[in-house]
């Protein structure tokens, strides 16, 4: 009993120290420029409220209704968002692109803390209206944002209802509420958001289950889409017709 106690000891331990490594999967640098990207494009620095630099990419029309803001999940960097950015440039919505914090080229280490410093700093680039586009835990990051700040609309796409519900689908055998240092409640806080909101989701999503972003599509109000047999990081999710038509019926 006491080995099996001292084992079990041992990796909540081990869980609680890497968490952060088993949550955010950043790519590094370098990246392009963004008018190699898509022409046009213009390079961008945001300054967080505690002194990091971060990089972007605008892609600023000058007739858009609106500008997207795109809040990326979990992995990758921004180079995987260019085709959503390349769709919604093409139907009239000016772009932002950005990378959190240890994400890309830019510096520091991923936080619930440091990523709603990041997301400030991103609005803080944009005149005139803005959309919310947050994807799995980019949109827990969007609704926070929406919190402080309310955009013309949002679109969340594969929202979890809380980092502890989606960590505890995937690790059932853990106290991951107790272990958790980033929190994320995007149920709690999407009540408190009165904005125009659609929900997309793939019935076959892996990673954040489907019933957790039906959750909360009807805390936010939101009109739920779903992408029928798409799993999490299927294309259809990434930059698909259901996707741009969602955040163009926002603008």
């Amino acid at each position: 009993m006491l080995v099996v106690l001292a084992v079990v000891v041992t990796i909540v331990a081990v869980v609680f120290a890497f968490q952060r490594k088993l949550v955010y999967f950043p790519s590094p640098g370098p990246l392009p420029s963004a008018d190699d990207v898509l022409p046009g494009g213009r390079d961008v620095r945001l300054v967080t409220a505690d002194g990091l630099m971060l990089e972007g990419w605008h892609f600023e029309l000058p007739d858009a209704l609106a500008t997207v803001v795109v809040f990326p999940g979990n992995g990758g960097n921004r180079m995987g968002r260019v085709p959503l950015a390349r769709e919604l440039t093409s139907r009239g919505l000016s772009v932002l692109l950005f990378d959190y914090r240890g994400y890309g080229d830019n510096p520091g280490k991923p936080t619930e803390e440091g990523l709603t410093y990041d997301a400030r700093a991103a609005l803080d680039l944009i005149d005139g209206p803005v959309i919310y586009f947050g994807e799995s835990l980019g949109a827990a990051v969007a609704v926070e944002l929406a919190t402080y700040r309310a955009p013309k609309g949002m679109v969340l796409r594969s929202p979890f209802s809380s980092l502890a519900a989606a960590g505890s689908h995937h690790y059932p055998w853990l106290p991951v509420k107790m272990l958790l240092q980033d929190k994320y409640p995007v149920l709690e806080r999407v009540s408190a958001v009165d904005v125009p909101t659609v929900v997309v989701l793939g019935t076959a999503d892996s990673v954040v289950p489907p019933a957790q972003s039906r959750e909360v599509a009807t805390a936010a109000r939101a009109r739920l889409v779903e992408v029928e047999g798409a799993d999490h990081n299927d294309e259809v999710l990434l930059s698909g017709p259901q996707v741009v038509d969602a955040v163009v019926s926002v603008s």
